[in-house]
């Protein structure tokens, strides 16, 4: 069986999401093919540096820099519709040309062909909309449903009921019947037998669209420079070389492998980062939301329902 992966490349978390599904389906024998673009595709390599990558079209947004979201989301439109095109165009031909099986889109629109079972991989059925624009919730939720509407099944990565980690936004009032609870996907299983000492009392883990990571990152800096705190800030940046610079008390590094990121997460006093999904899904996987400090991106509304919601977890 040939599958096709492919996660959005917005932030890192679609990525690091995918990477459980492709364990998974290697340790049931399949053959997976990575698809994607940027920073998504080349965290998936570094993983799974054996695996064939195929680069699909590109996606290059970028957040305000203010304190709102929404013209930034409204005047990208017309690129988002172009991109999900190009992909169906190319996914088409890669389905055809390498004989694919299944596709899996984690949210990565056009991903799907009518040669192959498809599924979309997504934790917001309903999408959350800032103040002024709640009105307009039903009808962004029937637009995101609407890129969707070609694949077979979709995956939630949540629990159905109990310790639901997406509340409203995985578990809207009206369910699609192709909607499947797989629960939480994270690239952390447990929490390790040994964990070596860290050196650091604060650790913060970046990762999102340009401006808001940097800012967040300036942020960050500006906040410790004084502190006697040892401070190790994960700049979230694979496609950089890994060049680690310290200054004083605060070290910088472009990105972590998977063990030595869980070593000084569980090492640390407290955790800073963004409330995004995959974020929230691997501190719980860690048993570590308790000492994390959720930052939503500014005017990110799902991020900061998401932050709201695990304030007190």
């Amino acid at each position: 069986m040939r599958i096709l992966i492919v996660p959005l490349n917005w932030g890192l978390g679609h990525a690091t999401r995918c990477i459980p599904v492709i364990r998974q389906y290697l340790e049931e024998g399949a053959d997976v093919v990575l698809g994607g673009t940027g920073e998504s595709l080349q965290l998936l390599h570094k993983h799974f540096p054996e695996l064939t990558t195929v680069e699909l079209a590109p996606l290059r947004l970028r957040y305000s820099k203010g304190q709102s979201q929404v013209w930034a989301m409204l005047c990208a439109l017309p690129q988002i519709l172009r991109f999900a095109r190009r992909n169906r165009k190319r996914v088409g031909s890669l389905a055809r040309e390498m004989d694919i099986d299944l596709i899996i889109s984690d949210n990565c629109f056009g991903v799907c062909s009518p040669l192959c079972e498809n599924i979309y991989l997504t934790h917001q059925l309903h999408i959350c909309l800032p103040k002024g624009w709640k009105w307009l919730e039903p009808l962004a939720s029937w637009a995101h449903a609407r890129l969707y509407k070609d694949y077979e099944q979709v995956w939630v990565p949540d629990y159905e009921k109990g310790n639901m980690l997406s509340g409203i936004l995985g578990h809207p009032k009206e369910l699609d019947k192709r909607v499947q609870y797989v629960g939480p996907l994270s690239r952390f299983s447990s929490k390790p037998s040994t964990v070596k000492s860290s050196q650091y009392d604060v650790v913060a883990v970046l990762s999102g669209l340009e401006p808001q990571r940097s800012i967040f990152e300036e942020e960050i800096v500006n906040r410790y420079t004084d502190s006697d705190k040892r401070v190790l800030i994960v700049r979230g940046k694979v496609s950089e070389p890994n060049v680690r610079i310290t200054h004083n008390n605060i070290t910088l590094v472009s990105s972590l492998d998977d063990e030595a990121l869980q070593n000084v997460l569980y090492g640390a006093e407290l955790i800073i980062a963004r409330s995004g999904y995959s974020t929230i899904m691997d501190l719980w996987a860690l048993g570590l939301l308790d000492k994390a400090e959720l930052h939503p991106t500014p005017g990110q509304s799902e991020q900061e329902y998401l932050a709201q919601l695990h304030q007190h977890s």
